[in-house]
């Protein structure tokens, strides 16, 4: 017998049979009048947000957010110089979009530790995810051994230096053993600043 969240699973995986490709494009169309940041009471995925350790108890927070699509946005240089210096195209972050959603939730959340995010659609525009945040003071997070170790100092800020899934995934930190000796620490790791 299988659990309610692989049928969920399931139709997301097949979004056009299923029918949420429809109910996806509905939804849009509110969330593109909404805040950029906003706190919603339930997830909009519940399979995906258990799995990445979200809890419907006190403390923990879920927060959707939506990021503008596509690389760097740079301005065309106004003196002249050959098309190849021009240099305002092609332009990429080395961060991924769901990182750069978690820290900008963070930022406005300045109190809560980001626990980890995932995708919940994606228009012309813009890319929406969801990110599951918590509040490391809260009795019922303080006495769970589960999660309480998000409290302790060295997780403090984690998502500003890449300790989240999405950041370490950018990171290329999910590659291990021959091939990849050199990649740790990696790019804005802890500890390795001026050296």
């Amino acid at each position: 017998m299988k659990s309610m969240y692989h049928y969920i699973s399931e139709a997301w995986k097949n979004k056009k049979k299923s029918g949420v490709l429809e109910l996806q494009r509905a939804r849009y169309i509110l969330w593109r009048k909404q805040p950029v940041v906003l706190r919603i009471p339930r997830p909009t995925r519940l399979d995906r947000a258990r799995a990445l350790g979200y809890k419907a108890k006190p403390g923990y927070i879920l927060v959707r957010t939506r990021v503008r699509r596509g690389g760097r946005r740079k301005t065309r240089p106004k003196m002249g110089r050959r098309p190849k210096k021009m240099g305002f195209k092609k332009y990429t972050p080395k961060k991924s979009l769901r990182w750069i959603a978690e820290e900008r939730v963070a930022r406005k959340f300045p109190n809560l530790e980001v626990l980890n995010s995932y995708w919940v659609g994606e228009e012309g525009k813009w890319k929406f995810f969801e990110v599951i945040l918590v509040d490391p003071i809260v009795p019922s997070i303080v006495v769970d051994p589960k999660i309480n170790w998000i409290g302790d100092p060295q997780h403090t800020g984690r998502v500003h230096r890449g300790l989240t899934s999405a950041g370490k995934k950018s990171r290329g930190l999910r590659n291990k053993g021959l091939g990849a000796e050199k990649l740790r620490p990696s790019i804005r790791s802890w500890g390795t600043r001026g050296k």
